[in-house]
């Protein structure tokens, strides 16, 4: 603590948790691309608001750039701090602040995982549908931050749809509270939709309260084997025709292989190019029966060749696992992620580009690809070949990132679909805004953040 700087902030806040430990610079300045190097100027540790805008206010006159901090699962370097910021982590902002029965709403503190939100909604008899695998450590302060959405977006939407309302800290420290709770409220600017999807640009969310709705009739999990690239879609159309569907994603034998070498059970006895687990709701018997129907269309049509159908929570979760493990078991070969979408008629085309592209491309890496096709998002993952300079490797993949962005422009996506664009994806944010959306966005952070410092260099 000898940075005089620091030694103010101390003055200031006495009761303030403040960390120079190299271990939490490590840990806290940096979250999943793995590719700068943490060089934060300390950790704070806020134990409530006041404590937030205090320090906001003590950055700006000591112009230090804060970098906000949650769960940091997001794969674009948006929680990286790497240039001596101060980050503010929100971990001890943890607690439920309250329940409304009849508004059905959840008020948290953003420092809560997004496990704990579900929980406490189940508790109410109630449901927190926003969900992914990163759910115990990801925090539903950054789940706002990057509007955040998941394996449920095809029935429940992003995170966007479940905010009621917000507390923000802007840049100056200054404290708005966004919309109150309330459904409709037609008085002009939404400015809980700036902040939300803003990648802690504007200010930081220090406040939550979040809609939850009735859980759904009992689900049933199905894991299919599909032959070809093209018929995804088409069991996909035949899906939503004859099921009410939940969730509904995609994985390669690719990602299945490294998923099974980390302890996943594969129910089948052969490889198969691509898997679709789908969940849907079958809460009697006709729907049970629509969804046996739903399989032989797809087996009788040639775009299924194989399939399981989970009888109990266990084979679930089991099934479930094979998808969204795979993120975990690539973790230690540092992979190069993309994160595209296109709206959905534009997948099958897309797909097809994009997978001449990635064969053309990358002739000996291994790729692996999954994703959330049921609302048009691809995660792309190129795993470094042990040989190959990591410098070199990046820059391979980067030049390749290039001609996908061309491609993802062809057909209207967007380089970006649900991690934000960070730092990883700032060079291709003009792809999918116009010149005169960036200089609006530029406006807007100038307003919120007139010095600067809430988490600079991320986005724009």
């Amino acid at each position: 603590m000898t940075d005089t700087r620091l030694s103010e902030l101390i003055r200031l806040l006495p009761g303030l948790r403040l960390s120079t430990d190299p271990g939490d610079l490590e840990h806290y300045g940096r979250d999943w691309t793995r590719r700068w190097t943490p060089a934060p100027l300390a950790i704070a540790f806020p134990a409530d608001i006041a404590q937030v805008q205090a320090i906001v206010r003590w950055a700006n006159g000591a112009s230090v750039a804060i970098v906000p901090s949650g769960g940091r699962t997001g794969l674009s370097g948006g929680a990286v701090a790497a240039h001596g910021e101060l980050v503010v982590s929100l971990d001890r902002m943890n607690r439920i602040l309250g329940f409304d029965p009849i508004d059905r709403t959840l008020t948290v503190q953003p420092g809560i995982a997004l496990e704990a939100v579900q929980k406490a909604a189940r508790e109410h008899r109630l449901t927190y549908p926003v969900d992914f695998a990163a759910r115990g450590s990801c925090q539903i302060g950054g789940n706002i931050a990057t509007n955040a959405g998941g394996i449920r977006v095809i029935r429940y939407g992003n995170t966007r749809q479940w905010v009621a309302g917000l507390k923000v800290v802007t840049g100056q420290g200054d404290l708005l509270d966004l919309n109150r709770g309330l459904v409709k409220n037609a008085s002009g600017y939404d400015l809980r939709h700036l902040v939300i999807g803003s990648e802690g640009t504007l200010g930081i969310v220090v406040e939550a309260t979040l809609w939850l709705t009735s859980p759904p009739p009992e689900t049933q999990v199905m894991l299919l084997a599909v032959p070809a690239m093209d018929a995804l879609m088409k069991v996909f159309a035949e899906a939503r025709h004859r099921l009410r569907v939940e969730a509904f994603e995609f994985f390669t034998d690719r990602a299945l292989s490294h998923v099974t070498a980390h302890g996943g059970q594969d129910p089948f006895d052969t490889v198969h190019p691509y898997y679709v687990v789908t969940e849907f709701e079958a809460p009697d018997e006709a729907a049970k029966g629509e969804a046996l129907a739903f399989f032989e269309r797809c087996v009788a049509e040639g775009w299924v060749v194989d399939g399981v159908i989970a009888s109990s929570d266990a084979q679930a979760a089991a099934l479930w696992r094979l998808r969204e493990a795979i993120t975990e078991s690539l973790a230690t070969h540092k992979p190069y992620k993309n994160d595209v979408s296109v709206r959905i008629s534009a997948v099958p085309a897309f797909m097809d580009d994009m997978h001449r592209l990635l064969t053309a491309s990358y002739p000996d890496f291994d790729v692996v690809w999954f994703g959330h096709i049921g609302d048009g998002n691809l995660h792309i993952n190129v795993l470094k070949p042990a040989a190959l300079d990591n410098e070199a490797f990046v820059a391979q993949c980067e030049h390749v990132t290039a001609m996908l962005v061309d491609t993802l422009r062809r057909h209207g996506g967007s380089i970006s679909a649900e991690h934000g664009i960070g730092l990883v994806k700032k060079p291709w944010l003009g792809s999918v805004r116009s010149p005169e959306e960036i200089a609006l966005m530029r406006g807007i952070k100038a307003v919120w953040d007139p010095n600067g410092i809430m988490n600079p260099g991320k986005l724009l």
